[in-house]
């Protein structure tokens, strides 16, 4: 299997990126759009701006892929369409029309661009052999060597933290305090205090003083994880620290100059929060100076028996790797993985953990009853029914353990969480919207539980 995969990786180092440029109404000029994002809205920080009224702050978003130029709706109040349909997310390599609120965007295609993809496995603690990985492990290694603020997406458990410290341990700052701050944990109230630090009696409870995260990282790295939870009302003050380079601690007189670089991460689209208000777009802007996102974990599955033999190898030694079974790596890559790596590390501890030294490693036992089973920790009410599904076809089956899943998860989550969706959101890794879909789809009335 492993040697399989690395014949596939070598020769994969050269890939065919299809890219396109754009042009607004009847201007003359040209945007070109290569393998860098380019934003397109109203505001002045966007790649290409549009004074459009109808045009949102951050309208949509165009990249070079190898199917053609990727066009995302960034939660737009008035929409993107192509054709005069309404899209989300789409494709497009030949030439066409596009629409972004009132204003009409022409688009054309143009010669397929063939770019090296790195050999590179690993960076810092972070492995993966798909053509994803090594792209994001080669722009990882280059943002390193900066000061540049990095803003680190993906879906909760796909490594952003371990993202972040890679990218520390491969600048010049690797020497110094590597300093970690949840934005998501901090009760509103004292977000303010816990990002600038408190003076003592500088409110009710500041028994102690307290230095500035910024202050503790000094020469080193702050990683301030789910950005995206942090107050409306605290994210100017977080704006001015980060341009001017200094913080005041609250009941302090003078500000204090820092010297530290600024990783930021979030599983919320802050595109989506910036047009809703609930984001400031000039924060926004200002910490995704540069912009990595993370993929999930069934979007690579590639990576799995990498990932595997990582984790076992941290566990033990590589020799445990030759315990797992062909089967079993294969059942692993078929699995959905709605946790990421962070449950595929969980369901490798269980598993190496029970595991007599002497017989096969079966990981996957650990898994569902089927394939498209799901952990025990996740089933929620059980887990699938114990029935005989060899007599339907697959898809009929699979939907069935999907759906019991699904209603299974939520339901948990809403007696947790006393019925609050916001919480049951921030749980899940979704936005609310599509929370209230699932609830809906599987009639889960919310209200019973608060």
């Amino acid at each position: 299997m492993m040697a399989e995969l690395d014949a596939t990786v070598g020769s994969r180092n050269r890939v065919n990126v299809r890219g396109g440029r754009i042009r607004l109404g009847d201007d003359s000029t040209w945007f070109e759009i290569g393998q860098d994002p380019v934003i397109v809205g109203r505001n002045p920080a966007c790649q290409v701006v549009v004074e459009d009224g109808k045009v949102s702050a951050v309208h949509a978003e165009f990249i070079a892929t190898e199917d053609g130029v990727r066009v995302r709706d960034l939660g737009s109040r008035n929409g993107t369409f192509v054709a005069d349909v309404r899209v989300g997310e789409i494709c497009v390599s030949s030439k066409c029309q596009l629409r972004l609120g009132g204003t009409k965007v022409e688009f054309q295609p143009l010669r397929p661009e063939k770019i090296s993809v790195p050999p590179l496995p690993t960076f810092g603690p972070l492995v993966g052999q798909s053509e994803t990985m090594r792209k994001i492990f080669d722009r990882m290694s280059k943002i390193a060597s900066t000061d540049l603020t990095l803003l680190i997406t993906g879906e909760t458990g796909t490594g952003k933290e371990l993202a972040a410290k890679a990218v520390h341990l491969g600048s010049s700052r690797k020497d110094k305090a590597f300093v970690v701050v949840d934005c998501g944990s901090i009760p509103p109230t004292l977000a303010e205090a816990t990002l600038f630090g408190h003076e003592r009696g500088a409110f009710t409870g500041a028994v102690d003083k307290q230095t500035s995260p910024f202050h503790e990282a000094d020469g080193g790295t702050l990683f301030l994880d789910e950005l995206g939870e942090l107050p409306i009302d605290v994210q100017p003050k977080l704006l001015r620290a980060l341009s001017e380079r200094r913080v005041k601690s609250v009941g302090g007189s003078t500000y204090r100059p820092f010297d530290t670089r600024v990783i930021a991460a979030t599983r919320r689209d802050l595109v989506r929060d910036v047009n809703n208000g609930s984001f400031r777009s000039d924060l926004y802007f200002r910490v995704a100076q540069v912009k990595v996102e993370l993929p999930a974990l069934r979007h690579r599955s590639e990576d799995v028996p990498i990932l595997v033999r990582s984790m076992l190898r941290e566990l033990g030694d590589d020799s445990t790797y030759e315990r797992v079974s062909n089967q079993t790596l294969e059942r692993l890559m078929r699995y959905d993985w709605p946790g990421n790596v962070r449950e595929l590390r969980n369901v490798v501890e269980v598993g190496f953990a029970l595991s007599d030294p002497d017989e096969e490693l079966d990981i996957a036992s650990h898994l569902g009853a089927l394939d498209g089973g799901f952990p025990t920790s996740q089933r929620g009410g059980g887990g699938p029914p114990s029935v005989d599904y060899s007599s339907r076809p697959f898809q009929e089956a699979k939907r069935e353990v999907l759906d019991h899943f699904a209603r299974s998860y939520f339901l948990r989550l809403a007696e947790e969480s006393k019925g609050n969706v916001s919480e049951i959101a921030r749980r899940a890794g979704m936005e609310r919207a599509h929370v209230r879909t699932y609830l809906k789809r599987h009639d889960i009335d919310v209200k019973q539980y608060r």
